[in-house]
């Protein structure tokens, strides 16, 4: 069974945060699940979403609406044709799915004595293959964006963290032999299928594309320190070892790290600055490690170009302020021109149209 981890009975739903995994290799993989159920969505929206990850891509999806499991990527067209069967299967499951979440809302609203009105529920569970092959596991409920209920595998217990949460904390823990199969879905049946998914979208998923990495530099006016980025972006799978040198030890003094960002083609960019003295300038590198790389990069730094940058900004300073001193100049010559022109043709009634005064302010200046 492909996207069931466990019986069908009372849900009480996900967390609500999508969790960062990626990329089988020398990289790591995920399949992740979410759902969603919501007692009363504005109008047009779905009361229940169930959409699929695979290492961070949207692969399958359902909703409410369609009430069909449908694919999101085209290489997952290769499931169907190899079993017939999967989509129909798939789209029963999430069916039974949805029904339960619906189930879930109603008995957490009493319990929680709460009236008509919107509530959350959700549910996240997914597995793991990391790069030394080891393997992990998770699953999270949650109730109006809080956790509810999570599973500790190594335990085999459900640990609930409020009184309301306890009531289906002693029911599930009542039954070490579900949470044993819950156990063994996590690490076994989650990862075959991950591994199958992934046979079928390798052109996509198994791929390697080196960063590009480029590096910029300013010089703070208070206290002529230098401020040092690197970027690398373009980079393919997620994973990327990007840090700042210090004669050959990694240096995190001073040292600035941006968010892992996915790109719209799939792949990712990120960035780290440092603040250093420019006299030693030559001690610093950006090293970067990539399964797209033969060997690591190590960039030497640059001197700030702000004096370079500085004469650019006063050039264009002066000339902005010229063409700046030109219309003003031109609006004067304006006003005068015009006054004299309404007062010359004021007897003939000839009055000056604002095409015909414009000629006379400055031309503005070719770019």
């Amino acid at each position: 069974m492909a996207l069931r981890p466990a019986p069908l009975w009372l849900p009480v739903m996900v967390a609500v945060s999508l969790l960062r995994g990626s990329c089988l290799g020398a990289s790591s993989h995920s399949l992740k699940y979410f759902f969603t159920g919501i007692s009363e969505p504005s109008q047009g929206q779905p009361h229940f979403v169930l959409v699929g990850f695979l290492d961070g891509q949207v692969f399958v999806h359902y909703d409410s609406h369609s009430r069909r499991m449908k694919p999101r990527v085209s290489w997952m067209e290769k499931v169907g044709k190899e079993d017939p069967q999967y989509w129909d299967k798939n789209t029963q499951i999430s069916r039974g799915d949805e029904e339960v979440s619906r189930a879930g809302l109603e008995i957490l609203k009493n319990r929680y004595n709460q009236s008509e009105g919107l509530h959350t529920l959700q549910r996240m569970f997914g597995c793991e293959l990391r790069r030394d092959g080891s393997k992990g596991g998770f699953e999270q409920h949650g109730y109006e964006g809080r956790t509810y209920i999570t599973f500790d595998k190594e335990t085999l217990t459900w640990v609930a963290p409020d009184p309301q949460a306890q009531i289906t904390q002693r029911k599930w823990n009542a039954d070490p032999g579900w949470n044993q199969r819950h156990k063994a879905y996590l690490e076994e049946i989650c990862i075959d299928w991950m591994k199958k998914y992934l046979s079928y979208g390798k052109e996509t998923l198994l791929r390697t594309e080196p960063p590009v990495v480029t590096m910029s530099s300013r010089t703070e006016v208070e206290d002529g320190m230098e401020t040092h980025v690197c970027r690398v972006h373009g980079f393919y799978p997620r994973e990327i070892d990007a840090s700042w040198t210090r004669d050959g030890e990694v240096w995190l003094q001073d040292t600035f790290h941006g968010f892992l960002t996915p790109n719209a083609d799939g792949t990712y960019y990120y960035w780290i600055s440092i603040q250093i003295d420019p006299k030693e300038r030559g001690r610093y590198r950006c090293h970067v490690e990539h399964d797209g790389l033969q060997d690591p990069l190590d960039l030497e730094l640059k001197e700030s170009t702000d004096s370079k940058s500085n004469l650019g900004l006063i050039i264009g300073c002066v000339v902005a302020a010229l063409v700046l001193l030109c219309v003003i100049a031109g609006i004067v010559v304006l006003i005068i021109i015009s006054v004299q022109l309404s007062l010359r043709f004021r007897q003939s009634e000839v009055l000056l149209s604002w095409e015909e005064a414009s000629q006379f302010l400055c031309p503005p200046q070719r770019l």
